[in-house]
């Protein structure tokens, strides 16, 4: 089979390195992919979100399998048009993506059908808005923009100024357009967060291992929120009497209330959970694989990646193993100097021959790399993703650091705790 990955980060580097591995696939392409992306499949240099261009792509290349893996695409309804064009591929349709397109239907669509989440309202003023949080008087607040902003539009209010200045930012002076349009205030929760991702065929639902990500810029979960600075799995919080809870009162009936809409969800669906003292409560649902949560969950998949995702679009799933490694991975990203803010670009990196370390002690994914005169240089803010798998987390934290320190570029930023508090788990401590 010839495949297509739209995107060009490292979840699809994850993505597309699992799939090598499938006897099917004969043939695999990225648009745009990365320069790292590139030592593994022929690269196309074509946006994500250029859905037409995509699809004229796709049939002019005769792909016989196409995976949508960013969020803004499926928003954009790729795979609905590709199936139009007579092409299967992997994700939701842009009616299912909602899921995490707009917080709005995502949160009415908990409220129906009586799945936990955080108590909110929804605003579209500032002034009403502020009334509601001035009436509740409970801090922290989280206000998210209804709309996809680059997973930046969710902000934790610590005070009344703070809550004031947010739906200023996002309501008045459309710091995010129309994603920001309409806002969702709701109640701040506390315990462990646990990403899990689960593959969905519309019917049936398989969730894959848990993980933890650590989304601060540094240490001890300080500073800005980013997409993530690493990854573990599996996450210790989530044990397996509460993975019984989620499938009975989360993920079973997520699936169940898409059906009921009208709009089935197959692809990843990703549930973003807080472990609160009340018990598992969804923060967030991402209509795809998480981003770097998909570069530690991928390398413990026992299996053929391809026939599940088959299985998903063909909704089969009922039918297909879906088994992880009895393993730990950790994944340690190596960051621009200066991310999530301002940081330059086109540094030389060292310590990789064909994008890889030559010992493969750890695996390299690409995340924001380019190739100039043939040499490697960073492209955004996360650069590398560095990932090693062990039969204990500690080991596989120290591999992957130990990995990390063979890499190299001016400006280098990481964190060094990832993986730290779910050790803390592990000894009881």
């Amino acid at each position: 089979m010839k495949v297509l990955v739209v995107g060009g980060g490292g979840r699809e580097h994850a993505i597309v390195r699992k799939l090598k591995q499938s006897p099917h696939c004969t043939e695999i392409w990225a648009a745009p992919g990365n320069g790292g992306i590139a030592f593994d499949a022929t690269c196309k240099n074509l946006a994500a979100t250029n859905v037409d261009a995509q699809v004229i792509f796709a049939k002019e290349e005769q792909f016989d399998y196409v995976v949508v893996a960013p969020d803004d695409p499926l928003a954009l309804g790729m795979v609905d048009k590709l199936a139009e064009a007579g092409i299967p591929a992997f994700g939701p349709t842009a009616a299912a993506a909602r899921i995490e397109s707009s917080k709005v239907f995502s949160k009415n669509l908990m409220k129906k059908y009586g799945i936990p989440t955080a108590e909110y309202e929804v605003f579209t003023e500032a002034d009403k808005a502020m009334d509601y949080i001035r009436a509740k008087g409970e801090y922290p607040v989280v206000i998210k923009a209804d709309g996809l902003a680059l997973g930046k539009g969710v902000l934790i209010c610590e005070d009344e100024q703070q809550a004031h200045k947010a739906l200023q930012e996002m309501l008045e002076e459309k710091a995010f357009g129309e994603s920001g349009s309409r806002v969702v205030v709701e109640e701040f929760l506390t315990g462990p967060e646990v990403s899990v991702l689960a593959f969905a065929d519309g019917k049936t639902l398989k969730p894959m291992v848990s993980s933890m990500d650590h989304k601060r810029a540094l240490n001890n979960d300080k500073g800005l929120n980013t997409g993530g600075m690493g990854t573990i799995a599996p996450n210790p919080f989530y044990t397996p009497e509460i993975a019984q809870v989620c499938m009975e009162t989360i993920f079973k009936p997520t699936m169940q209330a898409m059906a009921a809409e009208g709009c089935p969800f197959k692809g990843c669906l990703y549930f973003g959970l807080m472990l609160t003292p009340k018990g598992p409560r969804v923060i967030e649902y991402n209509c795809r694989f998480g981003d770097p949560e998909t570069q530690v969950v991928l390398p413990l998949l026992e299996g053929d990646l391809l026939e599940i995702m088959q299985a998903c679009t063909n909704g089969t799933l009922d039918r297909v193993d879906v088994t992880f490694k009895p393993e730990h991975a950790a994944c340690v990203v190596l960051a621009s100097g200066g991310y999530p803010q301002s940081y330059e670009k086109g540094k030389v990196i060292h310590g990789l021959e064909n994008g890889q370390l030559a010992d493969g002690t750890a695996i390299v994914y690409h995340a924001g790399t380019a190739q100039q005169e043939h040499r490697l240089v960073t492209s955004g803010g996360r650069v590398l993703g560095v990932t090693a798998t062990a039969p204990t987390l500690e080991q596989a934290v120290e591999h992957a650091y130990a990995a990390s320190e063979k890499i190299s570029f001016e400006k280098l930023h990481k964190r060094t705790d990832i993986g730290s508090r779910a050790l803390h788990a592990l000894k009881g401590e």
